[in-house]
């Protein structure tokens, strides 16, 4: 019986030991989000793409030290939006502002930061960019990071674009050819990417 409980207790040891020396992979904010299992679509970022849903615009985008969840959230989907919209610069202006301060005084590990963005978008036509839709959202677990993936087909677009009443027709023509024509170039740049 001696022997049995001198057994036990060696195994026990044994195994305090080695759950002790086991390491955990520990989540910091200098960790590689490739190590963070993002989806594919935050290292992929904004782009044009083709496949069996046929093309498609993708904007990526994110935010960061906002802390009340809804405007965090309603930043990171804007700047998603305006992404794709970039795509369409000629016909759409945008203006974004965005100031970051980080202020330390003596204490090292002391410090005070602030952000601020502002964010306007104005089309050039009455036309605006229907049909875009926010399709996913993933937080970095080690900062807090929010990112959000916006989605424009380019068959939703150019269906919405016949419906603008005030819009002329030569002008709907010409952006509709160019929509195609930048989806193009931008899957071209694309592929040569990779």
């Amino acid at each position: 019986m001696k022997r049995l409980a001198t057994l036990s207790f060696m195994v026990l040891i044994g195994l305090a030991l080695i759950t002790g020396c086991a390491s955990t992979e520990k989540i910091t904010p200098t960790t590689p989000i490739q190590e963070l299992k993002a989806p594919d679509w935050v290292m992929k970022g904004s782009g044009a793409f083709g496949g069996e849903q046929g093309k498609v615009f993708y904007g990526v985008a994110s935010a960061f030290g906002i802390k009340n969840p809804s405007l965090l959230r309603s930043a990171a989907d804007n700047r998603a939006i305006s992404e794709i919209s970039k795509t369409f610069q000629v016909y759409t202006a945008s203006l974004q502002k965005d100031y970051m301060a980080s202020t330390m005084a003596g204490d090292p590990n002391v410090t005070s930061e602030e952000q601020h963005v502002e964010q306007a978008l104005k089309t050039v036509t009455t036309m605006t960019l229907s049909g875009v839709q926010i399709v996913d959202h993933w937080q970095n677990p080690a900062t807090g990071e929010l990112f959000s993936l916006a989605r424009l087909e380019l068959d939703a677009f150019k269906d919405n674009l016949d419906k603008v009443k005030n819009l002329d027709k030569k002008v709907k023509e010409y952006i509709k050819e160019n929509a195609e024509k930048m989806h193009d170039e931008l899957s071209k740049e694309e592929e040569k990417r990779k």
